[in-house]
């Protein structure tokens, strides 16, 4: 590899890390790497400096006030104004008793980025304060003989709140990523409840009905055992499918964390045994499937399904008894379902599911899940009445489900 290749993923590696770093350690971090770099030759002399003053040597107070200016960065983001305090007093009177340059005089420029970027209450105060402080500074140089002037004083304050207005900068773009992601959270809650309602209202609904019509039809069959027995545990069976379908949803529901399930789309039952299961309710219907299955995503899978239980849902609700035809064509890009059911005696009522606002039979929001549905995976959907009198469902849906 190119050794300045090789350098940059280090670095990119070593900034991953230390970004990973609690705050706390980073500012420790820094803290440390100022004082060191404050008493390390040649860095030591390098650092900010105003007011050009005489300069005088070395002493114990010069090393305190190089510690003032150092130390206090460890808590620059917990509390960042006391920390501004602290080395901007340091500052102040270092450059006031003309001591010779430090590199730990840096430190007040990090410690005004750290106020305009972390400085959470009393925002307008301390930039106040910080401005009424660096007057007084101002007046004890000028009384001190420093020949800096007014000129100056006026770049040099600009040059400290351009630092400031870097952190308050940084800040903003932060709380507008927050924000950002926050909405992300909301968008991605509301379109969770908006699956699990579908989910809810096919597995409700066609269970459901299913139900109520067996249990209906059984009333008749008293006379007839055989046929009652069966009927019942049609019933017996639609319930234990209902249930164990509702207790899947109900675990998506509960779930955190890692105990949320591995795959949160419920799998798809089979067309056939739909058919079957509704068949057994009384209702003549015939299943058609022409080429073979390719492999086809869950959730296009699952779109298909949901497409032939609501439909059959529909025709048990409301066209009892009359024939229905389920057909399945499979390519290996589409798979194309069409569920026609015979035409009724009284009309249908209309629906915005309907393009147009045509009349539908459901009524309720069925249709408009499944057009959600196949159309949020990038198919075609379409339903109304026929020709004929009767309704017709039908939905082409890619068999990848890429979206």
């Amino acid at each position: 590899m190119n050794p300045v290749a090789a350098a940059a993923a280090r670095l990119r590696v070593l900034s991953r890390w230390w970004g990973s770093r609690p705050a706390a350690t980073r500012d420790r971090g820094v803290a440390l790497v100022f004082t060191v770099l404050s008493f390390a030759a040649p860095l030591s002399r390098v650092g900010a400096q105003f007011g050009g003053l005489a300069t005088h040597g070395t002493s114990v107070a010069s090393v305190l006030l190089n510690l003032g200016q150092t130390l206090p960065l460890a808590v620059r983001t917990r509390w960042p104004a006391a920390c501004l305090a602290v080395v901007g007093a340091s500052f102040a009177v270092h450059e006031c008793l003309g001591y010779p340059p430090t590199f730990g005089s840096l430190g007040v420029y990090i410690a005004l980025y750290s106020v305009g970027a972390h400085q959470e209450r009393l925002r307008r105060v301390v930039p106040l304060a910080a401005t009424g402080g660096y007057v007084v500074f101002g007046v004890v140089l000028h009384v001190l003989g420093s020949p800096e002037g007014l000129t100056d004083y006026l770049l040099y304050y600009m040059v400290l709140a351009v630092v400031w207005g870097l952190g308050v900068q940084v800040r903003g773009r932060r709380a507008q990523e927050a924000e950002r992601r926050r909405l992300s959270v909301q968008v991605a809650i509301a379109t969770e409840r908006s699956r699990l309602a579908r989910e809810l209202h096919d597995v409700v609904t066609h269970h459901v009905t299913a139900m109520v019509v067996q249990a209906g039809a059984a009333q008749y069959l008293t006379e007839s055992p055989d046929r009652l027995h069966e009927s019942l545990d049609a019933i017996n069976g639609t319930g234990r499918r209902a249930l164990a379908e509702l207790r899947f949803l109900l675990g998506v529901l509960e779930a955190t964390g890692d105990s949320a399930p591995r795959e949160r789309t419920p799998l798809p039952g089979r067309v056939p045994d739909l058919v079957e299961q509704t068949r057994a309710g009384g209702q003549p219907i015939e299943l058609v499937e022409d080429g073979e299955q390719s492999a086809m995503a869950i959730g296009a899978q699952l779109t298909a399904y949901r497409v032939v239980q609501e439909s059959l849902t529909n025709a048990v609700k409301y066209a009892p008894g009359r024939r229905t035809l389920v057909r399945l064509a499979h390519t290996s890009d589409w798979t194309d379902v069409e569920v026609t059911t015979a035409g009724t005696a009284d009309g249908a009522p209309a629906s915005a599911a309907l393009p147009g606002g045509g009349p539908q039979v459901s009524g309720g929001r069925g249709l408009t899940g499944l057009r959600e549905r196949v159309e949020m995976l990038g198919g075609e959907f379409a339903a109304g009445p026929s020709p004929d009198g009767g309704f017709r469902v039908h939905a082409r849906i890619p068999a990848g489900g890429a979206a």
